[in-house]
């Protein structure tokens, strides 16, 4: 039982934070009012009229990868959509079971356990675990419903800093997680006419990766907070594993909101923002956004494909050698991480950061 308490007065930002109790501490207390902090504006909610509930994103088998439809398939989505899901992708189902138990154990510990694992400062860079106690800059008003914990999945990840509870799960995960991953760059890469990942490509795609596991606790008001407000990934790809709560919306074609409903076993992949600006706008990175449950708590793990934050990302020369002009410029992506950051900028707005 926790002990926590939050009266009606109290500063939610030093509660939440500063202490930091987080989200989760805060549900903990049994409030049932949402803060004024919590509410998001109009424009960042999800607006109900806007879902399209004709329209869905691909879901591809993966059951024999190399055959030429499936990866024409991948290439296709990664253009038109930008978003899909994925089947008989090679995981087994009981290494992501455990791995959303995991994430389940570690976040429904009393606040006064999670707060051990929370680090002021971390390196964007560095392989050691972060706990998100807010999602949001500490001078933002506005809080999203969401706790996250990071899991530095570098070449030298010290799994030592991370909690017993989700350690062995995540690093199961990521042993099948990885090559995964490099499956569907390269498949990628060849609908670009660019050679395999190779020794130089490498750091530029997948230097570094990270598994976030996100909690979103029960909201008394779901319709007036979000989980995670629209936004595009900086990264080259991300692999989502969501649970069966549902509310992961992205961007469709004709604009309006689509839900990804969850199949079991299934992860979601998505372009990241590097991958369009190195494919000069052939693969499309989504605007999607995490709506929140009133009675049910939600989990989802991202895989975080990004490249080396001294690499320098821009359109690969394969998309400019028929004359075809650049649609972005040579940027140091830690440059593009730092934008991205400190702006904040929201949905699409962050590639205009990149643009000539």
């Amino acid at each position: 039982m926790s002990s926590l308490k939050f009266e009606p007065n109290d500063d939610i930002l030093d509660f939440v934070i500063k202490k930091p109790n987080g989200l989760k501490g805060l549900v903990d207390t049994n409030f049932e009012i949402i803060p004024n902090q919590c509410i998001q504006p109009k424009e960042q909610r999800l607006d109900k009229s806007q879902i399209d509930n004709q329209e869905s994103i691909p879901t591809i088998d993966l059951s024999i990868f190399n055959d030429l439809n499936v990866e024409k398939s991948i290439q296709e989505a990664a253009s038109k959509w930008g978003f899909f899901q994925i089947i008989n992708h090679g995981i087994p189902i009981e290494v992501l079971e455990d791995l959303k138990v995991a994430a389940h154990e570690f976040f429904e510990l009393p606040a006064e356990e999670n707060i051990k694992y929370h680090k002021e400062k971390v390196s964007p860079g560095e392989s050691v675990l972060m706990f998100w106690n807010v999602i949001g800059e500490k001078d933002e008003k506005v809080l999203e419903w969401r706790n996250s914990i990071r899991h530095g999945c570098n070449p030298v990840n010290d799994s030592n800093h991370w909690p017993p509870q989700t350690r062995n799960q995540v690093l199961e995960y990521q042993k099948w997680a990885k090559p995964l991953a490099k499956k569907l760059l390269e498949v990628l890469l060849k609908g670009l006419n660019v050679n395999e990942i190779d020794e130089p490509l490498e750091p530029l795609l997948m230097a570094t990766m990270s598994i976030n596991i996100n909690y979103y606790p029960p909201c008394p008001n779901p319709s007036i907070a979000i989980g995670f407000r629209r936004h595009c990934d900086m990264d080259c790809i991300t692999l989502l594993l969501q649970d069966d709560t549902g509310g992961l919306y992205v961007r469709g074609t004709k604009g309006n909101w689509i839900h990804v409903n969850p199949i079991k076993g299934a992860l979601a992949v998505n372009i990241g923002d590097s991958l369009q600006i190195m494919s000069n706008d052939r693969y499309k990175s989504i605007e999607h956004c995490v709506a929140v449950d009133s009675s049910r708590a939600r989990i989802s793990v991202p895989l975080f494909v990004n490249p080396s934050f001294d690499s320098v990302i821009g359109p690969f020369p394969q998309m400019l050698k028929d004359g075809e002009k650049p649609v972005y410029k040579h940027i140091l992506f830690s440059d593009y991480w730092d934008h991205c950051f400190i702006k904040r900028p929201s949905g699409k707005a962050s590639l205009d950061f990149a643009k000539i």
